[in-house]
């Protein structure tokens, strides 16, 4: 039985550095095999994890010798923490090792929504249509970014949208008002945030509190002209709220990069097809080549200093 199980994909070099001194049973295909997983972890010491892998009861249950499981990234919902807790078995984030990744997401998304459609142009342009004033956009410049929590990454967003010129307003309220993180950044309640922020990026947890927090409602109090980012976790958007926005000019953009059902299947995803100034991606935020590097060293160190210990 392997000490160490990896049920998604994670950085060769970082997998290599654990099968050096461990027994390491490395699958990414695990997380769509559950009965496989199951099995696999039979005998396991740490499960190392990302966002799909489901470690609830049934498979605690199956891993009496579980003593610790790695994530690759920072959100723990697919995680029962409190299970764990229970157990004994030690869970590990890899707390902002991808938050470079998840902040230039941000900034990005923003860039093509507030352009509007001239990062698309491509086609039309290579036959022969030169449409300039269709494709006449904004600048970030003067705009405000509106925060959502104030952890890590957002504080990350905040200091490269503070290098394009914009006004940062957040809400957090975790985060002491006299912390040094709200130096240059208003500190609001979300409902100001909401109402006032041109760009508003989301980085709160799912919990029963944020649960469908941008809603029809909410998004009532917006500017039509604003921009929604999801980079956190599905649930915490109405998806199907942001469509009707969209449609009918109660928005001027969305990118969301996280569903409340993931992955998005052909029959639901007909639902965001032809919404004007959308952008999809599947949960790719935090993931690029040097976060991945990132987040599996850390990860891969968090393991073998609990099982050594």
């Amino acid at each position: 039985m392997a000490d160490i199980v990896i049920s998604e994909f994670m950085d060769a070099p970082a997998v290599a550095t654990l099968q050096a001194d461990f027994d390491v049973h490395f699958d990414p295909t695990l997380v769509d095999t559950r009965p496989a997983l199951l099995a696999a972890v039979t005998g396991a010491r740490a499960l190392i994890v990302r966002n799909r892998t489901q470690v609830d009861g049934e498979l605690l249950a199956a891993a009496p010798a579980l003593q610790a499981v790695g994530r690759l990234g920072v959100g723990l919902d697919n995680i029962d923490t409190a299970a764990c807790e229970e157990r004994g078995v030690a869970v590990y984030p890899a707390t902002g090792a991808n938050a470079v990744a998840v902040a230039e997401y941000v900034l990005a998304t923003a860039l093509a929504l507030v352009r509007g459609g001239a990062y698309a142009a491509t086609d039309r342009v290579v036959a022969g249509d030169w449409p300039r004033t269709d494709l006449m956009g904004g600048e970030l410049a003067g705009r405000t970014m509106g925060l959502i929590g104030l952890g890590g990454i957002a504080r990350r967003v905040a200091r490269l949208a503070a290098a394009f010129d914009m006004s940062i307003i957040a809400h957090d309220p975790y985060l002491p008002g006299e912390d040094p993180a709200w130096q240059g950044i208003a500190n609001a309640p979300v409902a100001e945030v909401l109402a006032t922020a041109d760009i508003i990026s989301l980085h709160v947890p799912l919990t029963d509190d944020t649960r469908n927090l941008v809603d029809a409602a909410a998004i009532a109090t917006m500017k039509p002209s604003a921009v929604v980012i999801n980079t956190s976790r599905g649930g915490i958007v109405d998806e199907a709220a942001v469509v009707t926005a969209l449609r009918d000019g109660g928005l001027a953009g969305a990118a969301l990069d996280v569903f409340a059902a993931e992955p998005i299947d052909p029959t639901s995803g007909r639902a965001f097809a032809g919404t004007p100034n959308l952008i999809l991606t599947p949960h790719i935020a935090g993931v690029t080549h040097e976060a991945n590097v990132r987040v599996s060293a850390v990860t891969a160190d968090n393991v073998r200093r609990h099982l050594t210990r």
